[in-house]
Formats: C-alpha cells, structure tokens, sequence
C-alpha cells in the first residue's frame, strides 16, 4: 500500500484546533497534562504515520478525501515535528514548576496554530527558509 502525499485539508485543521484548544485549556484550568493529548497524537503521526486525531476526524469528513485541498505530508510532518517540541517543552516547564518555559512553549505553539488556523503556516515558512538556505549553500559549494 503506497504512502500518501498529501492530507485533506480539513484533518490538518483539526490537529491544529487541537493544539490550540489543549494549550488554551491547559491555561484555564491548570490541567497540564492536556498538552500531552496533541503531544502523543502527533508523535506517533511523525514515527508511525498514524496520528489518531486526523484519523478520528477523517470519519466526518463528508466528500471524497481527494476533493478537499491537500496538505503536503513531509510538510506536516516538519510542522509536527516543532509542534511536538514545543508542547513538550511546555508539558515538561509545568512538570518541573518552571512556568517561563512552560508559558514560553505554549505561548509559541498555540500561536503558531492559531495564526495556521487563520491561513499563514509559520511552520512552513520556516521550512521553505530553510529549504533556500540549503539550496544557496549548495550552489556556493559547487
């Protein structure tokens, strides 16, 4: 069975909403552990390819999956990938009692999805910033 390419849309949506909602909680109602719902989702999306938010969410989806606009899945997974370091970062500053890294970290991701959410991808931003760097750095050593 071939990988997917890409990821509809509308589960992309979710898992940010997700994050943002668990980080949003978490501040209302001291409940730290929260963090770690979108924390494990999406670890195990990153090494397994099954995050069980999008997979949950993928059941109400009302059209064919293919009609939905795509998300690019490597794409997902560096996005995931920095969301997952800083829900652990926060998790892990409100385990410890170190609130500036534990709000420092939250503040971040739930910003980053939020804005995400609102249709600019700071995540992929940075990738394609990335992507240039190591490109420019390729053409200068060639």
């Amino acid at each position: 069975m071939a990988k997917p390419i890409s990821i509809p849309r509308p589960l992309v949506r979710v898992n940010q909403w997700t994050i943002f909602l668990s980080v949003i909680l978490t501040w209302v109602t001291g409940q730290y552990w929260l963090l770690a719902i979108p924390l494990v989702a999406n670890l195990l999306g990153i090494f397994t390819g099954f995050n069980p938010i999008m997979r949950l969410a993928k059941l109400f989806l009302t059209k064919d999956v293919k009609s939905y606009i795509p998300e690019d899945v490597a794409q997902q997974k560096f996005n995931s990938t920095i969301a997952s370091i800083c829900l652990a970062g926060g998790l892990l500053g409100f385990v410890f009692q170190m609130p500036v890294v534990a709000y420092s970290f939250t503040i971040m991701v739930a910003l980053a999805s939020f804005i995400a959410i609102l249709g600019f991808c700071i995540g992929c931003f940075i990738h394609f910033q990335w992507k240039q760097f190591q490109y420019r750095r390729s053409i200068r050593n060639t």
